[in-house]
């Protein structure tokens, strides 16, 4: 790991952040112009997306959102109470409850999807270029360091040769 940090380091890093947050303050004031709460268009962005053959159950949400299970839960009964989601038991293991959209959170869903794709193909540019010279630095200097590692090595073994 690093031990130290150039100013651009810095720089870098607050640019990142700024544009990342720039994009999720854009996606909360989305979520809420459509009447959800922020984290509720993410568990169902989060159930939408699921990779294939990921069974859609709450711990599989909280896990992918970095939430506690009892947060999930509290968010699906919010969604299922406002028709988004319904729950549904498991086909082999009746005490399985699995979560799906309901036809209005997909119609919901999709619209703020294609607003988000719109917004990142407007701001994405600006993110994708910060990711890249946030990284910059962190690959620059990893290179200093295998090329001083490499160096040491070198004379080490020059050293023993002589």
């Amino acid at each position: 790991m690093e031990k130290s940090l150039t100013l651009a380091d810095y720089e870098s890093l607050a640019e990142l952040r700024y544009q990342v947050r720039r994009f999720l303050h854009f996606s909360e004031q989305a979520a809420r112009g459509a009447g959800l709460e922020p984290r509720q268009h993410q568990l169902m962005l989060t159930l939408k997306g699921l990779p294939a053959g990921t069974r859609p159950r709450i711990g599989e949400l909280a896990e992918r959102m970095q939430i506690q299970h009892h947060s999930t839960v509290e968010l699906v009964n919010r969604l299922a109470a406002g028709g988004y989601v319904r729950r549904h038991r498991g086909g082999e293991d009746r005490r399985e409850v699995l979560l799906s959209l309901t036809p209005k959170g997909e119609q919901i869903l999709r619209e703020l999807s294609l607003h988000h794709k719109a917004e990142l193909r407007m701001r994405g540019p600006a993110l994708v270029a910060a990711l890249k010279r946030a990284m910059q630095g962190v690959g620059r200097r990893s290179n200093e360091i295998r090329h001083k590692a490499w160096s040491i090595k070198g004379r080490k073994k020059q050293g023993a040769r002589e």
